[in-house]
């Protein structure tokens, strides 16, 4: 059985996320810690565009570390240290997941993160 997603029409979505994701009995569920805008190196990335791709990056390689893949994923939490940074982050988030049904999600604008330099964090769960 797939995850499942749970959208009611009695409540009002505010842009592309499930209200509800449901993880089945018996499936593996991996928890990723927050991933940031560095490369591989460490190297922090220049500019929020570059973090949020690094990030979303870096969740698929533990994901695929654990055999999952982006659709597995039933859970984002993002933060971001400025409002205008928003529309990157979605644009970013949509170049991983640009298909429905979408994980349930939120997305926090924070005073800072763990390294002044830092603009995005994004951590998930996924379940399969």
């Amino acid at each position: 059985m797939a995850n499942k997603f749970h959208n009611p029409k009695t409540v009002a979505l505010a842009g592309k996320y499930s209200l509800g994701g449901e993880v089945p009995a018996g499936s593996r569920v991996l928890y990723v810690s927050g991933q940031v805008g560095l490369d591989s190196k460490g190297k922090l990335g220049a500019g929020i565009d570059k973090q949020c791709d690094l990030a979303w990056r870096n969740i698929g390689q533990v994901l695929k570390a654990a055999g999952m893949t982006y659709r597995d994923i039933v859970k984002i939490n993002a933060y971001v240290t400025d409002p205008r940074f928003m529309t990157a982050y979605r644009e970013a988030r949509g170049r991983y997941l640009p298909n429905e049904p979408f994980p349930a999600s939120t997305l926090v604008i924070v005073s800072g993160l763990a390294d002044p330099g830092m603009l995005v964090e994004v951590e998930v769960v996924a379940a399969k």
